[in-house]
């Protein structure tokens, strides 16, 4: 008996604000650099890369460029992207963080 793999999509599990959020927020929490551009990637598809696009200013194949396993896409892109999907960032500090003494 063989196995039958069905095609999984990221993107179509990123159906809502919150949805979106709890992925990159755990994404980020990984602090997987790679795994972050890949859920980067992820949402954009989610939202319309074709939209993206637009609301950036690249071009589309390039979007899909820089968002590939990787791909090693430029910070200010990045930060367009998510401009573009409307995903803010905020610096915190960490936990395990120490006060100087």
């Amino acid at each position: 008996m063989s196995e039958v793999l069905i095609p999984f999509d990221m993107a179509a599990l990123l159906d809502s604000d919150a949805a979106i959020s709890a992925y990159l927020s755990q994404v980020l929490e990984d602090g997987d650099t790679e795994e972050l551009l890949r859920a980067i990637g992820h949402v954009a598809r989610a939202r319309g890369m074709g939209q993206v696009a637009r609301d950036t200013g690249l071009g589309r194949e390039s979007l899909y460029k820089a968002f590939a396993p990787g791909a090693k896409p430029r910070f200010d892109t990045v930060l367009k992207v998510l401009r573009a999907l409307g995903i803010g960032l905020r610096a915190q500090p960490h936990a395990t963080a120490h006060a100087p003494a």
